[in-house]
């Protein structure tokens, strides 16, 4: 119990070494590919899962928008299969890092925005002053809209950082209180226990859900500026 409670959250090293590099590689040898003429189970349900978030996703896109689609379905196997790595024992999850959630947000917000100011530049301005906005508001709205606008990639990456950093704290308090009930009370310890499982099976939920919202709200805005 004397552990530090944000000791899970430190990236690791090895000789003074960041491990980090390595733990964001290693979910892409999870996503294996065949040269067979006919897939096993595994590759298949990989396959079919794809298809049907992209197909999802990005209908609403035009075709300059579905240009994206690779790196959006990149994008939601990296966030789901790191996020899911992170539940197992003893082991570190990138996207606890508020830097490494900035990291893929500002690039890909500044990338959709900056292709909206090139393909639609009157709309991509029009977004800043809504129409029929009275002359006496039209600087306050456009610094509202402009503010805005470039806290987008924080709100992405806060977002993702907060829901899943809370949900290691609660499963990290909540074991640490099952090793201590069960000296005092078996039937707390267990009760407590049961909490516990509920809650790593919730966990699993949120790990995919948070992977598919931050992946939607990146199309989303792709949509907005294509």
């Amino acid at each position: 119990m004397n552990e530090n409670l944000f000791a899970s959250f430190i990236a690791p090293m090895i000789l003074g070494l960041p491990l980090v590099t390595l733990i964001v590689l290693f979910p892409s040898l999870l996503f294996p590919t065949s040269n067979r003429l006919i897939n096993n189970r595994l590759i298949s349900l990989q396959q079919w899962m794809l298809q049907l978030v992209s197909k999802q996703m990005m209908s609403i896109h035009n075709t300059k928008g579905q240009t994206w689609t690779l790196m959006l379905m990149s994008l939601i196997l990296f966030i789901g299969s790191t996020n899911l790595l992170g539940l197992l024992p003893h082991s570190f999850t990138p996207t606890t890092q508020l830097s490494m959630n900035l990291g893929m947000a500002i690039p890909l917000w500044a990338g959709a925005v900056i292709t909206g100011f090139r393909n639609k530049t009157k709309a991509s301005l029009a977004h800043f002053l809504p129409q029929g906005t009275p002359t006496p508001l039209i600087p306050m709205l456009v610094i509202i809209e402009t503010i805005s606008l470039f806290i987008q990639p924080m709100a992405l990456a806060v977002r993702l950082t907060a829901n899943i950093t809370a949900g290691h704290l609660l499963i990290h308090l909540i074991g640490g209180a099952t090793l201590a009930l069960m000296s005092i009370s078996t039937t707390t310890a267990f009760i407590t226990f049961i909490v516990l499982i509920l809650l790593t099976i919730l966990e699993f939920a949120v790990a995919m859900i948070q992977a598919y919202v931050f992946t939607l709200l990146v199309s989303l805005y792709l949509h907005d500026n294509t």
